[in-house]
C-alpha cells in the first residue's frame, strides 16, 4: 500500500507533471541553433572519445580485454549513463523546493510532484544516451542481445529508487542548504566507489561486500549483463536490489509527506 499511494497521487496530478516536464524540456535548449541535436551529439562524442582513448592511448584492462575495446568503451558509457542520472538528481534535489518557493508559499501546490518532474526530465536525456549506445552497438556488432528486452524490469525499480532519493534529499534540503554542499562532496567520491571504469570482479575479494552495498553499482552490473553481454542478471542480486529500491521509494515518500506542512515555513 505504501508503494501504491505515491503512484496514485502521481496519476492524480499527471497533467501537472506532464506540463512541467514539457516546459523544462523545451527550455533546456531554447536559444541554441542545434536544439535537441545537442542531446544526441553529447553522448555520441563521449562514446567516440572513450573508444579512441581505450583503443590507442590507455588500453583495456586485462579483465576486460576478452570482450574487446569497443565493448569496454560501451561498458564505461553504460555505467556513466546510470551514474550521471543519479548524480544529476543528487545535485538538484536538495534545492528543488527552494527553486519553487513562490508556488509552494502562494498556492496549494503538490510539492511532491517536483521529484517526478525532475526524475522524468533526467530520464529523458538518459534515454537518448541509451539510444545512442544501442545504435553504436548495432553498427559495430550488427546485433543486440535479445536480453535487452528485459531492461524495463531493471529501469522501473531504478526509476523508483531515484524518486525516493529525490524526495529524501528534497526534504533534507528544505531544512538546510548544507545538503547541497554535502552532495557536492559525496557524489564525486561515489563515482570512484561505483564500478564504472571497472567491474566488481576487479575489486579485491575482501572489499567486494563493501562495494556491493552500492545499489547503483548493482544496477550498472545488471544493465551491462542484459545490454552488452547477453547474460541474465543474478536472480538474488535482482530481487535484493528491487526490494531495497521499493523500500527507499516508500520510506522517502512517507518521510517527505510527514514534513510537507513544515516546508512552507522553512524554505
Amino acid at each position: 500500500m505504501l508503494v501504491l499511494t505515491p503512484l496514485e497521487r502521481a496519476w492524480h496530478f499527471r497533467e501537472l507533471i506532464r506540463a512541467v516536464v514539457r516546459r523544462e524540456l523545451t527550455v533546456r535548449f531554447r536559444g541554441s541553433m542545434l536544439g535537441w541535436l545537442w542531446a544526441i551529439f553529447g553522448p555520441l562524442i563521449m562514446l567516440t572519445v572513450y573508444t579512441i582513448i581505450f583503443s590507442s592511448a590507455v588500453g583495456v584492462p586485462a579483465s576486460a580485454a576478452k570482450h574487446g575495446v569497443f565493448s569496454y568503451a560501451q561498458s564505461i558509457f553504460a555505467g556513466l549513463i546510470l551514474f550521471n542520472l543519479f548524480s544529476e538528481l543528487a545535485y538538484r534535489a536538495p534545492m528543488l523546493l527552494h527553486e519553487h518557493t513562490t508556488f509552494i508559499k502562494k498556492s496549494i501546490f503538490p510539492s511532491e510532484t517536483l521529484a517526478w518532474t525532475a526524475t522524468i526530465r533526467a530520464i529523458v536525456y538518459a534515454a537518448i544516451s541509451f539510444a545512442v549506445l544501442l545504435v553504436f552497438q548495432l553498427v559495430l556488432t550488427h546485433s543486440i542481445p535479445l536480453t535487452f528486452l528485459l531492461l524495463p524490469f531493471v529501469f522501473i525499480p531504478f526509476f523508483l529508487f531515484l524518486l525516493g532519493i529525490s524526495w529524501f534529499l528534497m526534504a533534507l534540503g528544505s531544512f538546510t542548504r548544507d545538503v547541497t554542499h554535502l552532495m557536492a562532496s559525496i557524489v564525486p567520491v561515489m563515482m570512484f566507489a561505483t564500478p564504472i571504469f571497472y567491474s566488481i570482479s576487479d575489486v579485491p575479494q575482501h572489499l567486494r561486500l563493501l562495494f556491493k552495498i552500492n545499489i547503483i553499482g548493482d544496477y550498472i552490473q545488471m544493465v551491462r549483463d542484459l545490454l552488452l553481454f547477453g547474460h541474465m542478471p543474478d536472480l538474488y542480486l535482482y530481487l535484493g536490489t528491487v526490494l531495497v529500491s521499493l523500500f527507499i521509494f516508500a520510506f522517502s515518500y512517507r518521510f517527505f509527506m510527514r514534513y510537507k506542512a513544515v516546508f512552507v515555513d522553512v524554505i
